[in-house]
């Protein structure tokens, strides 16, 4: 690990390395002021860093003249350095603390903050937002990105070792992904652009080269949704494998969530811990459930939807109570899909396209995609979209474009999963939606 050097004070430690087996042992560190407590002849600080927490204990009678005056001066979030003997105690959650012979304070803070870091003071979600980076000290919150790294981490590893390369694809573009109105136009030197939906058809044309391809990045969705699982800007892990169909990249799907939760498991118990929640590591394959079975389940709860249409929010709360677990539904209906989802071969009316469900939540989309020009051709004007607005992309299909599939997986709505949360701006470290633009 790392550590810092800020003048002639070196970081020796993280607050979690400092253990009782350390007893009698100078240290070196870094983090904020999370607490004090002055109970007279004994004042305790409570010193965070992105590791945890440990206390500094600082008895009047028994250190020096300055790292006592420089002690009574701390107040929360004051950035600090302590140079101090670890000592072994009951005293402490932890067993441990730290008694000072220098406290260095780096920089101060102001006098009254607008939420307690603590958590003691609870603040509503819309306050903690408002002042997001202060927020994101909290012990939580910085549990729950960290579980997120590791989870992007894991998720590079498994595709690196799967054979698919990190591409990176533009955000600005000329003509909708999908379809629709939901994108935010920008002025591209005086001629009209979008941000883009999604990666989808440049990863496709990527396969005719690089064949199995992966993203991580973020897009933007200009909906009019604002629910607790909606963003306008979030983050897309997008593959898109040559030579393969929508069964494949199921398999390869469910491979990857089994591995993620694997490895949050066992790089992250303090932050689950921290959060109160435990994961659980899915068994594979995950059950597939088709369209029709999928209406069948509902109808006998007694939620009608007919045929050919989405599934809307509150019949995938029941659904997800009929099934509270990870889960496909498959064969959906071909007009309910995106253009460039394939139809099946013996059925048009059904395409091989799939959703991967966790509880109610959808998680991930995707497919085998249409693979043949004049299809594709059919299938944008089936969906009233100009072919000619899609011309580059149709371009590529007279270059050998290969039978293809590929998925989607939303991070924050995963970070939901792996975290407990049930509220997609708490996983987010800067949500934009309908209303929020700041901070």
């Amino acid at each position: 690990m790392k550590l810092d050097v800020i003048g002639d004070w070196r970081r020796t430690h993280y607050t979690v390395d400092v253990k009782p087996e350390l007893d009698g042992q100078e240290v070196t560190l870094f983090g904020w002021v999370q607490e004090v407590r002055d109970l007279g002849g004994i004042i305790f600080i409570i010193l965070q860093d992105r590791e945890g927490t440990v206390q500094i204990t600082v008895p009047r009678r028994k250190v020096s003249a300055e790292a006592l005056m420089k002690a009574e001066a701390l107040q929360r979030r004051y950035s600090i350095g302590v140079k101090g003997v670890v000592k072994r105690t009951e005293m402490t959650p932890r067993g441990v603390e730290v008694v000072p012979k220098e406290i260095k304070i780096f920089s101060t803070a102001a006098q009254k903050l607008p939420i307690d870091i603590t958590g003691k003071v609870p603040a509503k979600l819309e306050t903690r937002l408002d002042a997001r980076a202060l927020d994101l000290c909290r012990e939580e919150n910085v549990a729950i990105f960290k579980i997120q790294h590791t989870a992007v981490e894991a998720i590079r590893d498994f595709l690196f070792e799967k054979g698919f390369i990190e591409v990176h694809t533009p955000r600005i573009i000329a003509s909708a992904t999908e379809g629709g109105a939901a994108l935010f136009p920008v002025d591209y030197f005086g001629r009209k652009a979008f941000l883009a939906q999604s990666p989808q058809l440049y990863k496709e044309q990527l396969v005719m080269s690089l064949e199995k391809v992966f993203e991580v990045g973020p897009f933007f969705r200009a909906e009019e949704s604002h629910t607790r699982r909606h963003l306008s800007e979030f983050v897309s892990i997008d593959i898109e494998q040559a030579f393969a169909s929508a069964e494949d990249v199921m398999q390869l799907l469910e491979q990857l969530i089994q591995h993620v939760c694997k490895v949050v498991n066992e790089k992250c118990s303090r932050e689950l811990a921290l959060l109160n929640h435990r994961l659980e590591v899915p068994e594979i394959p995950f059950k597939r459930l088709t369209y029709d079975k999928v209406l069948d389940d509902l109808r006998r709860e007694g939620v009608e939807i007919p045929w050919g249409e989405d599934i809307p929010t509150p019949a995938f709360r029941t659904l997800g109570r009929i099934h509270p677990y990870f889960y496909f539904i498959t064969d959906w209906p071909t007009r309910s899909k995106a253009f460039y989802i394939k139809p099946r071969d013996d059925n048009p009316d059904f395409c091989e396209g799939f959703d991967l469900m966790w509880h109610w939540i959808e998680l991930a989309s995707g497919g085998t995609r249409i693979s043949t020009k004049e299809l594709l051709i059919k299938r944008l004007e089936e969906k009233g979209l100009n072919p000619e607005s899609f011309k580059y992309h149709l371009q590529a299909f007279d270059y050998g474009m290969p039978p293809h599939a590929g998925w989607a997986i939303g991070l924050e709505r995963l970070t939901m999963v792996l975290t407990g949360k049930k509220n997609i701006r708490e996983v987010t470290l800067y949500p934009r939606d309908r209303f929020r633009l700041t901070p």
